[in-house]
């Protein structure tokens, strides 16, 4: 089992993707928090900030990504909560299981530990930062799967995003697309989860431990 971090065990991307929004404002670019969520949601700052030096005509402060960084942790001390039932979910699992995120090692060793989930993941814990290119390439689903000894046609990825469905298959991997987390909110099914690849699309980890015998 390969879990995607954000908006999968945390609901960190409300917060992340307004403090991101919020500091492209600060420096000229006119984009709404939904425009981010669409364009950026599951992809690396390094992706995000190569679209917005490419589409946008303003001039990147050099400590643009440190800053959002640093207030995005500040505003995740505040009020980032695990997703409701996905520690027992996990903890019941008797498959082994990695994280692979496109968050950096400092950001996930904070959302994780701040939520108490590290216990479950510590020494299992892969950034899109370890590979070449991030989601929607397989890069970091390959990478987790090796680094775990396991097939990728032998990984289940659970995914919140578009991007991070679409490198599961690219792996050859099988998905599940969660919309539970609090960026869903405008569609539950996860109509773009499913379009992208998804096998099953759930919103809550009380039905987590069926869905994977199913798969």
């Amino acid at each position: 089992m390969i879990f995607d971090c954000d908006g999968v065990l945390v609901d960190s991307e409300p917060i992340s993707l307004m403090r991101l929004t919020l500091g492209l404002n600060r420096i000229g670019v006119a984009i709404d928090v939904d425009t981010v969520r669409v364009r950026f949601a599951g992809t690396s700052m390094a992706s995000i900030m190569a679209h917005i030096v490419r589409d946008y005509a303003v001039t990147v402060p050099d400590d643009f990504v440190a800053t959002v960084k640093a207030d995005t942790l500040r505003a995740f001390d505040a009020g980032l909560l695990a997703m409701p039932g996905v520690a027992d979910a996990v903890a019941g699992l008797a498959l082994p299981h990695c994280v692979a995120s496109s968050s950096d090692p400092v950001r996930l060793a904070h959302t994780l530990g701040l939520t108490g989930l590290l216990p479950l993941f510590e020494g299992r814990i892969y950034s899109s930062t370890m590979v070449a290119r991030g989601k929607p390439a397989p890069d970091l689903f390959l990478y987790a799967a090796a680094s775990m000894g396991v097939a990728p046609d032998a990984c289940l990825v659970v995914e919140d995003s578009v991007p991070g469905v679409q490198a599961a298959r690219a792996a050859g991997m099988r998905v599940l697309g969660f919309s539970g987390g609090g960026h869903w909110a405008h569609d539950r099914t996860g109509a773009d989860l499913a379009a992208a690849g998804a096998t099953r699309v759930f919103d809550d980890f009380r039905r987590f431990t069926g869905l994977v015998a199913a798969a």
